[in-house]
């Protein structure tokens, strides 16, 4: 075999064993090539503009969830997505399907690409949707991971806003983990592209799954819908390490002693 022809046969071989790899690792994607192909952009892409330090995170490789997190920028979705996209002793890529803004999810373009390649739950802005909410419900109970913004906007003040009505009806009916993220350091500024091309630096504190087994067999009234609304805001900033109000201790604090009672 002559140098050139040994060349291109060199080449060939690696290019075969390129493509055998990208097609074992794109496997681990049960969503499909698009959302590998996002996974990967994501894992280079929050690490170098968002100085974003990535960790193996807690959630399961399996089963379904609720990921709660404040919202003060729209990199928000792709910065929780780089962490629970893998799991600690698992290679399965895993997306968080989140409720979103619908006018969000009917435009083009590559915000449009990736809204419908990440799953994402059309909602109205009037926090009254129930129709996504029970959609989310569905997604939860069948073993995936649905992602809830509590604030319901993009908060530009301090602390977290008051969460949306649904929130806890959410968590309530489908039974199963919360897992609440809280991002430190995202930028505000006056567009939605603009974030995204600007260098900062991210903290993202994970706080500890919540359990809401304790309310099993308890009516599901306003009641009952408030006093978890303000367990789950009070774990979320706890995880942001944010100064709770009076009041709103003592809805955790009834928590806390029903979760160890049970």
């Amino acid at each position: 075999m002559n140098p050139e022809a040994s060349a291109v046969t060199a080449l060939l071989l690696l290019a075969a064993g390129a493509a055998i790899l990208v097609w074992r690792d794109t496997r681990r994607s049960p969503h499909g090539l698009k959302v590998w192909f996002l996974h990967k952009v994501t894992r280079f892409f929050t690490p170098f503009v968002f100085r974003q330090r990535i960790v193996p995170s807690y959630f399961p490789s399996e089963g379904g969830g609720i990921v709660i997190a404040n919202h003060r920028s729209p990199i928000d979705p792709m910065v929780i997505f780089s962490l629970v996209s893998l799991q600690e002793g698992s290679s399965r890529i895993r997306r968080v399907e989140f409720l979103t803004a619908r006018e969000y999810c009917e435009i083009g373009g590559p915000l449009g690409f990736i809204t419908r390649n990440m799953g994402v739950i059309p909602v109205e802005r009037n926090g009254r949707d129930m129709r996504s909410v029970r959609e989310a419900l569905r997604r939860a109970k069948a073993g995936r991971l649905v992602g809830v913004f509590p604030e319901g906007r993009i908060n530009t003040g301090e602390g977290l806003l008051p969460a949306i009505p649904g929130v806890a009806w959410l968590a309530l009916h489908a039974n199963l983990p919360v897992y609440p993220i809280y991002i430190h350091g995202a930028l505000q500024l006056n567009s939605m592209v603009a974030p995204f091309t600007k260098f900062c630096r991210l903290r993202v504190n994970l706080g500890e799954p919540i359990d809401l087994s304790c309310y099993q067999g308890r009516k599901i009234d306003q009641e009952l819908l408030r006093e978890v609304t303000d367990v789950l805001m009070n774990r979320l900033a706890q995880t942001g390490g944010i100064t709770l109000k009076d009041e709103e201790h003592s809805a955790l604090h009834v928590y806390e002693e029903r979760a160890h009672a049970g």
